[in-house]
């Protein structure tokens, strides 16, 4: 079997991300490529993907069309990825309905559809797509994935604080009467492809943004199972993202309970690799790979924590882990094109 792949959006980075994970992809094929349906629609000149991006020479020529969900639904795909903005992901989805779907944005993240105006500026028109969509963090919700054809793939700062908090706050490491505050910095290329004065490499600095009002705080909050304070920062490298997470912890928690419950959690996932106590995680390390790292350390005369976590924000914080959501729903190999061995076994 070679599934059979559309994504639309393949000129922004994550989808660029995707048709480089997916040509390594043992069984997926992509048979076409659309530009983003708002930035692009009608439009009826075609660029090459490979003169968008030159990487992709003798790779992958395919055209890069006019975002167009009837001709996608022609082309009988078995899976298609939208890396597109949140309101074209919102009138896509809705038009290829019964086909899997596989949504970067955050069209379909939040449950609630009432804070769609707040945080993203529009109003949600497809509740009960909303409601059907399976929120595509594997190692929290495989069982959903597996059986949706609708699926919300996590934001990228999300990612990176939701993996290391819910385990944590499933269990009541949190002491109650405290927000678990996370401060996480990501790389340029999280701000997209768009030309932008702070992303320029003149200007580009380590900062913080957004405070108290950033469109991902909803989700960590709902998918870590409590609030927290988080604050953004933009960091003066190309990708990645490391979060410093500092959690309250509840009586009775000391560093080897916190310790039992991240290997617990983790212990045999593929793509979370616990560093250890007192060994830290970093950009570096993770870039271009579907794993998010955490290490920890915990003053016990405080009962404080400290975690770090790092994830590549376009793989593991985008298209890698959108591709493992596709081989989950798909019933292949969980790692397939996301690395030749991990943990000793092959796609």
């Amino acid at each position: 079997m070679s599934a059979r792949i559309v994504i639309v959006g393949a000129g922004g980075y994550s989808g660029a991300e995707l048709a480089e994970i997916l040509l390594g992809h043992p069984a997926a094929t992509i048979v076409a490529l659309a530009a983003s349906a708002r930035r692009e629609k009608g439009d009826a000149t075609a660029s090459r993907f490979d003169e968008l991006f030159p990487r992709f020479r003798g790779r992958l020529e395919l055209p890069v069309v006019a975002a167009d969900a009837a001709k996608v639904r022609e082309l009988r795909p078995d899976c298609v990825f939208l890396a597109t903005p949140h309101e074209a992901s919102l009138e896509l989805a809705a038009a290829l309905r019964g086909v899997l779907v596989i949504d970067l944005s955050a069209a379909f993240r939040l449950k609630d559809a009432s804070r769609y105006p707040a945080f993203y500026g529009f109003e949600h028109t497809e509740r009960s797509l909303l409601a059907e969509a399976a929120y595509g963090l594997p190692e929290l919700s495989r069982d959903a994935i597996r059986t949706a054809d609708l699926i919300a793939a996590p934001g990228c700062y999300p990612t990176s604080a939701i993996l290391p908090l819910s385990p944590l706050v499933r269990a009541g490491a949190v002491r109650p009467g405290t927000r678990p505050i996370i401060d996480s910095t990501s790389g340029v290329s999280g701000a997209g492809r768009g030309l932008s004065q702070k992303s320029l490499f003149c200007e580009v600095s380590l900062q913080p943004y957004n405070v108290f009002r950033h469109r991902h705080q909803p989700e960590i909050d709902a998918y870590a199972g409590c609030e927290t304070v988080f604050t953004p920062h933009l960091g003066a490298f190309d990708r990645g993202i490391l979060s410093t997470i500092h959690v309250e912890l509840a009586p009775g928690w000391d560093a080897a309970r916190v310790e039992r419950t991240f290997r617990e959690a983790y212990g045999r996932e593929r793509f979370v690799r616990l560093c250890g106590a007192g060994v830290w995680p970093s950009v570096g390390d993770v870039r271009r790979t579907n794993f998010c790292d955490i290490g920890w350390a915990v003053d016990e005369a405080t009962s404080h924590l400290i975690i770090g976590s790092a994830i590549d924000n376009l793989t593991k914080g985008a298209a890698g882990q959108a591709v493992q959501c596709m081989n989950i729903r798909l019933g292949l190999p969980e790692i397939a094109g996301l690395g030749d061995a991990v943990r000793g076994e092959t796609a």
